[in-house]
């Protein structure tokens, strides 16, 4: 939901004397339309393992509609208006998923949402950006997805458009930058890897023969590359570790590659 009250907030940050009161009331308060609702939550494939935290949630609508029709584990939404947590702590208890979801008063620029496994937004995009540092550190394979705006420079991993709305999915990466190193039988293995969101470049370096890479791909906790050679790998990140099968002149060696401190 686009909200006055998330208005003042984001606002109040740039221009701290300006009363909240004054811009709150100078920002219109617009509702996700159910079919939009839907269809964020079908892109982000909202499911009964999922944590749906909702910033700027307004009436309650769309943690609503995922814990009723989606079944979710649990349901979280986020206001700094207190009549609209009011009236959404009300529409989930008509809706019967109380029990499963909550509303809370609060700014979105300092409230936790690190629970979250799907993060549903409708703010302004300048909004966005500035929340984009604190949703890169989420966990990887976060959905998040906004109503009409973007990420800035951040590609989406998907979209829809429903009723001629734009809908914009994005999966939280794992952070791969850094030098990567592995030794198997000997043979000194190492990545040399930058990254700009879900794309990753760099270089391979197997023994004394070094290789740009051709493509990197990062998506959720799997990471992906070919070089020339040819050479490809996938394997999993767990932190500042990547254990995953490299492929060079048709041998694959499996490798579990650590990051070096930086």
């Amino acid at each position: 939901m686009i909200k006055r009250a998330l208005a003042a907030a984001f606002l109040l940050l740039a221009a701290p004397q300006v009363a909240a009161r004054d811009i709150y009331f100078d920002v219109p308060y617009v509702a996700t339309p159910p079919a939009v609702v839907a269809a964020m939550l079908n892109l982000a494939k909202a499911g009964p393992n999922d944590v749906v935290y909702d910033l700027g949630s307004g009436d309650g609508r769309i943690v609503i509609a995922a814990a009723r029709d989606f079944k979710v584990k649990k349901g979280i939404g986020i206001d700094l208006d207190p009549d609209l947590v009011t009236l959404a702590a009300k529409n989930a208890k008509d809706a019967h998923v109380s029990d499963r979801v909550t509303f809370a008063r609060g700014d979105i620029f300092k409230m936790d949402f690190k629970e979250a496994t799907i993060l549903t937004l409708y703010l302004l995009p300048d909004v966005n950006v500035t929340l984009r540092p604190r949703i890169l550190d989420l966990a990887p394979g976060t959905r998040v997805v906004s109503h009409a705006f973007n990420m800035g420079d951040w590609v989406p991993d998907g979209a829809d458009n429903v009723d001629m709305r734009r809908v914009y999915m994005w999966i939280v990466p794992a952070k791969v930058q850094g030098v990567w190193t592995a030794n198997v039988n000997n043979v000194p293995y190492r990545l040399d890897l930058t990254q700009h969101y879900q794309n990753a470049d760099g270089k391979v370096k197997i023994g004394a023969r070094e290789t740009a890479f051709e493509m990197g791909i990062v998506k959720s906790d799997v990471f992906t590359f070919t070089a020339a050679g040819p050479v490809t790998f996938e394997g999993k990140v767990a932190g500042n570790t990547i254990t995953g099968t490299l492929t060079a002149a048709g041998k694959r060696t499996p490798l579990t590659l650590v990051r070096e401190a930086s």
